[in-house]
């Protein structure tokens, strides 16, 4: 049986590290869509939808391919509602470790895997969590100037340098603080007879 075609929906360049660990052959669109908040409450839910429409923007053009979406929000302890976007300027990434000191930051992961063709259509969301040190301003400066993580939600790189300001991480899959739950994403291609390895 011909192999469908798999896409990954995202410019993302950690995303695309990540597929890479599979050996599989893909390539990546990126879609375009808006990635405000609307009215979710809960970062769980920004994820999925987000996930879900950007999967589904390249599936409608791509409908005999398998399309895989993805999104990350991430929130600190106790405010699920109050999510934590990329900084894109070193101020805010400053602003974003010293909140960060000391506290626990959540990451609610979301993995949308599409085939329009077989109305094929899963969405989940995984869950990550890290336990910052205390950071002194010096330390968060010199991380950012070595690491420049302005495109990263929370102004770290798990996968970098980031890894020196944690206390400690917990979760089932480190992938999925890396934006891309890969053991669930494994599962569900294996649904479609690809194995990977």
């Amino acid at each position: 049986m011909r192999q469908r075609e798999l896409i990954l929906a995202s410019s993302s360049q950690t995303r695309k590290d990540l597929m890479d660990r599979l050996k599989l052959d893909y390539r990546c669109i990126s879609p375009d869509i808006d990635e405000s908040a609307a009215s979710e409450l809960h970062a769980d839910d920004l994820a999925k939808r987000l996930a879900f429409e950007k999967a589904r923007v390249v599936a409608e053009q791509h409908s005999d391919a398998i399309i895989i979406g993805s999104d990350q929000v991430a929130w600190r302890e106790h405010a699920p509602y109050d999510f934590i976007g990329k900084p894109l300027s070193v101020e805010n990434a400053i602003q974003q470790l010293q909140e960060n000191s000391g506290r626990t930051v959540f990451f609610s992961t979301a993995l949308s895997v599409q085939h329009l063709q077989s109305s094929f259509e899963t969405t989940l969301v995984e869950h990550y969590q890290v336990k910052f040190r205390q950071l002194t301003l010096p330390e968060i400066e010199r991380y950012i100037e070595l690491d420049q993580p302005l495109h990263c939600a929370g102004s770290f790189k798990c996968e970098s340098l980031g890894i020196s300001l944690f206390e400690k991480m917990m979760g089932d899959d480190q992938t999925t603080l890396m934006g891309l739950p890969m053991i669930q994403l494994c599962k569900i291609l294996r649904q479609f007879g690809i194995s990977a390895p």
